[in-house]
């Protein structure tokens, strides 16, 4: 399985390194059935992420028909305080740390990112994963209407919004898109991966290396839908 981990500017650092760290050390203890890279939509160059100016280095360009899966990560910025109004106006193609996380998210739709994402998502050997705010990228670019997907708690609403059915849960499977939760959630979803992908012993294999044991639910879109409790 061949993984494309997106880098978009104001990236959150732990949502790609988390995963990242998971699924390439699940390469190693599968002698190498994961194989992982860094991609964006503009091709190889430099990604400035959204916490402290660090800077992660793209191989690629992203490659919605190469089989395998493709993970969008989310921002870090500002959250803000109810009834802040984030200021849109930062010039053309700039950005600045300490921005708003949604002025951040919506400025992937302004790249070629909405597009490629688009695309993979129609690939039937693609399985498009999230942590975060990757879901809302996913969202605001129309591709999550009637799926079933998680996000941070605090963008669960809004991800309602744009005609997807958020759960509140650590990670969704919903079939060829997996999605995880806040930050740290993306430990869970690499290893969750692993052990859908390659298997259990492979996934275990790598938890008890990070001495990091799974937590949250785990929902999936299968079975009966639950009757009112």
């Amino acid at each position: 399985m061949h993984v494309q981990i997106v880098l978009f500017d104001g990236f959150d650092p732990l949502d790609v390194i988390a995963p990242f760290e998971v699924l390439y050390a699940g390469g190693t203890a599968s002698a190498g059935m994961v194989s992982v890279e860094l991609v964006s939509a503009e091709g190889p160059r430099e990604v400035i992420g959204g916490t402290g100016g660090l800077e992660l280095h793209a191989t690629a360009t992203l490659d919605p028909g190469r089989s395998g899966l493709i993970l969008i990560p989310g921002a870090s910025g500002r959250v803000g305080e109810p009834g802040e109004v984030p200021d849109q106006e930062m010039g053309d193609g700039e950005w600045q740390q300490d921005e708003f996380i949604p002025v951040l998210l919506g400025r992937t739709l302004n790249t070629d990112l909405p597009g490629l994402l688009a695309a993979a998502m129609k690939n039937p050997e693609v399985t498009v994963a999230a942590v975060c705010g990757g879901s809302l990228v996913l969202a605001m670019a129309g591709l999550l209407e009637g799926r079933y997907a998680t996000t941070h708690h605090l963008g669960l609403d809004m991800l309602d919004a744009t005609g997807a059915h958020a759960v509140d849960a650590r990670v969704v499977d919903d079939g060829d898109l997996v999605t995880g939760a806040g930050v740290t959630s993306g430990l869970d979803l690499g290893l969750y991966l692993l052990e859908r992908e390659v298997g259990p012993r492979i996934a275990h294999a790598v938890e008890k290396l990070f001495a990091y044991e799974r937590r949250g639910t785990v929902w999936s879109n299968r079975g009966p839908e639950s009757a009112t409790l």
